[in-house]
């Protein structure tokens, strides 16, 4: 299958660099992306432009794709699915959730001259980072792309009600399935709430498994695209 692969913030396609010989030894076809304002140097990008980078890479492959998204572009994922209902054949969100229609893609941490930089570990203790050794912060830290504020702040828009109809699995590392499902229930998360088809999978890992354990991810996703 092609499995389009889409890191979330600060990363560029180098993030699945360990993840794309897994994928491709399990039989698959995968397209790790390097999204506008995350590796191509410009600083002016915007969330449509990334959209338009993830459609025009579903647009591109032959069959129907699975689309995977980690952390923020789950939501990039998600959108994928709106823009192309009939096209993606599945959407995987690792270690995030899709933004609501009509509010911010990911304005998390206060920008500085037109960019959200990598806010540093302290807004990432405990789980999210407990997996990660002081080197592998260092590297991290070292290589995280700030991310143009015209994506951070751009506002999600989601038209297609047929989205809901495009399976879903939830692949939860920092965070558990019971958690996830109780959140939905709780209303925090109203797009996978009106989904009709939403998985879920735990994954032994803290909020970056790309990194840390690139083979069981690949696996899961093997698993998800069956």
């Amino acid at each position: 299958m092609d499995i389009l692969l889409v890191g979330g913030l600060w990363l560029d396609g180098s993030a699945w660099d360990e993840v794309v010989p897994a994928l491709e030894e399990l039989g698959h076809r995968p397209v790790a992306l390097t999204l506008p304002g995350q590796g191509d140097g410009s600083t002016s990008a915007t969330l449509d432009d990334q959209v338009s980078a993830v459609l025009a890479a579903v647009d591109a492959s032959p069959g129907k794709p699975l689309v995977v998204g980690h952390s923020a572009a789950c939501t990039l994922a998600w959108l994928a699915a709106d823009a192309r209902p009939d096209k993606v054949t599945k959407v995987v969100m690792i270690g995030g959730f899709p933004a609501a229609d009509g509010t911010p893609y990911a304005d998390f941490f206060e920008p500085a001259d037109g960019v959200m930089p990598f806010p540093g570990w302290a807004a990432f203790e405990g789980p999210d980072s407990a997996d990660l050794d002081g080197e592998a912060k260092r590297r991290f830290a070292s290589a995280a792309i700030p991310v143009p504020e015209g994506v951070t702040k751009g506002v999600v828009r989601l038209t297609d009600e047929r989205r809901f109809d495009v399976p879903i699995v939830v692949i939860c590392p920092e965070f558990s399935p019971a958690d996830a499902q109780q959140w939905i229930s709780a209303g925090q998360i109203p797009e996978l709430a009106k989904a009709k088809h939403v998985e879920f999978t735990d994954i032994d890992s803290g909020h970056w498994p790309m990194i840390t354990q690139p083979r069981l991810l690949a696996e899961q996703i093997h698993q998800s695209a069956a």
